[in-house]
């Protein structure tokens, strides 16, 4: 069904194709998949702990962790990941705390959220398995067109395409589609390119679908293509037009994008003898449902901060209006600390830490603010930034 479903969707789309290929490149269209599949077992990755795997729940993680995330890593965080859900129904049992401790420092948070939510789904939509069809698969939590192609051709067999950053600058590059690949009818036509590219046995896809990722990933590379050295032999140097037109450090084009906003806001680091005040940032939040310092809300950044705070500014700033503890006794004044700069996607934050010692920590009456021991932390996700902190103070201790 559907490969049939495939196969209407090729036709369809076959008149589009014809408008900006060349002949080369119409002729390119049935030998691609052996090519890269030719190449791949030449110089395809192997021994990843993911690769080879049948099961849709090990597929799916790892897919989900290696969105935007260095495979180096993700070679280190997965068998642990895997080690600590090793199966869908534990990944939904467990709670959103143990996924984010384990989540923490992989970044992109929603992920691990993502990943909570769409376990939970297939296990009460679908008994706990997951279904193989990519139509059903792109309609769970987190799951995109592209994984759900990854998924249903890995784990099942089918002729899905995938269409990641890596699979765009290949195909931008090796059929010159020269416009900016974000526009909607320039991503369009390269979902209908891929569809074309898919080979004609279904078997073969688990091998096609990991050749493609590796080809982007390791020679088809957004600034050190093989094809400008002399160590290989591209196999599609022949018939790759960015190649031959001296256009492969230019394709794909992107717009333009402005420069990343910057923001300031101070943080709190409320410290009682060996406990930590840790506050849990809401979950559509940036690092949504992770335990962090409670912080200011962010203003437009015009400078650093030049003036000093006093405790009870802080306060107000940085905890609930309720909560703004008006009679804590503190064992020194407070102290500015580091300034630390946070770099993400789309802006950029710089974080003023205030440290703050009391004699003894202070029931808050919100579970969104707890004290924690610092024994404790490493059960806490944390993000990236603040567990640096923590550990350049020597907060974090036996081995967290």
């Amino acid at each position: 069904m559907q490969d049939l479903q495939n196969t209407n969707q090729a036709n369809s789309s076959g008149a589009a194709l014809n408008l900006f290929l060349p002949a080369m490149s119409k002729a390119l269209i049935t030998s691609f998949s052996k090519k890269l599949i030719a190449w791949h077992g030449l110089h395809g990755r192997a021994g990843l702990p993911w690769q080879n795997n049948l099961d849709p729940y090990a597929v799916w993680v790892s897919e989900i962790m290696l969105q935007q995330t260095q495979v180096a890593t993700v070679l280190e965080r997965y068998p642990r990941f895997m080690k600590r859900f090793p199966t869908v129904k534990q990944l939904a049992a467990a709670s959103m705390d143990e996924v984010m401790a384990e989540w923490a420092g992989l970044g992109y948070y929603s992920r691990a959220r993502n990943l909570h939510a769409c376990a939970v789904q297939v296990v009460e939509r679908f008994a706990g398995k997951f279904p193989n069809d990519p139509v059903l698969l792109e309609q769970l939590k987190g799951i995109g067109r592209s994984t759900a192609g990854a998924i249903a051709a890995f784990a099942f067999h089918v002729r899905a395409p995938i269409l990641d950053a890596n699979v765009k600058r290949v195909l931008a590059r090796i059929f010159a589609i020269e416009d900016p690949i974000e526009e909607k009818a320039v991503n369009d036509r390269l979902w209908n390119l891929a569809g074309e590219l898919l080979p004609s046995q279904a078997k073969d896809m688990p091998t096609y679908t990991q050749a493609l990722m590796d080809f982007g990933a390791t020679w088809c590379t957004s600034r050190g293509p093989v094809c400008l050295s002399n160590n290989h032999q591209c196999p599609f140097s022949k018939d790759c037009q960015a190649n031959l037109s001296d256009q492969v450090l230019i394709l794909p084009r992107k717009r333009i994008k402005a420069k990343s906003p910057e923001f300031n806001c101070d943080m709190l680091l409320m410290r009682s003898g060996n406990w930590v005040l840790l506050q849990k940032r809401p979950s559509k939040a940036i690092w949504g449902g992770l335990w962090s310092l409670p912080e200011s809300s962010w203003s437009a950044r015009a400078g650093a901060r030049t003036n000093d705070l006093q405790s009870q500014e802080l306060f107000a700033l940085t905890l609930p209006d309720s909560l703004a503890p008006q009679s804590l006794k503190t064992t020194e004044p407070l102290k500015r600390g580091p300034q630390i700069k946070h770099v993400f996607t789309h802006r950029r934050l710089w974080m003023q830490i205030w440290e703050l010692s009391v004699a003894k920590p202070i029931e808050w009456g919100d579970a969104d603010l707890q004290w924690v021991s610092l024994r404790q932390l490493g059960q806490y996700g944390l993000p990236q930034p603040i567990k640096v902190l923590l550990q350049g103070l020597s907060l974090i201790r036996d081995g967290v």
